[in-house]
């Protein structure tokens, strides 16, 4: 019973966007703006009707690509986090709703000058990942997964101990950030180099403490 309404639960985030629709579907045009450019001018448009698909398609994909993960993982080192994983689950499958209802505001205003959400939310999705990076156990599916990190255990170890303390301060740095930076150029330029920074950092470490490893 605990576990169906753990899972429930889910379900109820990954339909929250769909609620958010059905209160503004009567003010959506027929024709809703999904890309934007630096200046929040929209470039790319969608039928009203696709908005019924949208949250449905990367809501429940993502949702059921987390469920069935522990599954298919040939190393089940992912079972091993037990209720870890599922507080992931639940903090990927939250911060996917807030962001497809955002998708959705965006539709309906025409615009995406509220660029500063966007960092906001995934500042903050970012930091809590981060905060999880120590418990991943090496799998194939999930966490900085290079050649070095899934070949020894403990360069998995090490660079997601250094990954989880990059992705926890860029994500909080992001956030912060968000408050501070005004234009949609500006925040793309800050958030495209911090995230840059993030990824890169990590899997250089991982290529550098493998050779050490290898040396010795």
């Amino acid at each position: 019973m605990k576990t169906f309404l753990k899972e429930a639960l889910l379900v109820v985030l990954v339909i929250l966007p769909y609620v958010y629709l059905y209160t503004v579907w009567n003010q959506l045009g027929e024709q809703l703006p999904i890309h934007f450019d630096f200046n929040g001018t929209p470039n790319d448009w969608v039928g009203k009707t696709t908005m019924l698909y949208i949250p449905g398609a990367v809501g429940f994909g993502v949702y059921l690509l987390l469920l069935l993960i522990p599954y298919i993982d040939p190393k089940r080192k992912i079972m091993e986090m037990g209720d870890k994983y599922y507080s992931l689950r639940f903090t990927l499958t939250l911060f996917i709703s807030l962001l497809l209802a955002f998708v959705i505001f965006a539709g309906k205003s025409g615009s995406s000058q509220s660029t500063g959400a966007v960092m906001l939310i995934v500042g903050g999705l970012l930091a809590v990942i981060g905060n999880y990076f120590q418990a991943l156990r090496p799998n194939y599916f999930i966490g900085i997964r290079t050649p070095w990190t899934l070949q020894s255990e403990q360069v998995w170890k090490k660079t997601h101990k250094l990954g989880g303390r990059v992705w926890m301060g860029g994500g909080i740095l992001i956030a912060i950030l968000s408050f501070l930076i005004h234009g949609n150029e500006a925040s793309g330029i800050v958030f495209g180099t911090l995230l840059g920074i993030m990824v890169l950092w990590p899997v250089l470490y991982s290529f550098t403490e493998f050779r050490k490893e290898s040396r010795n």
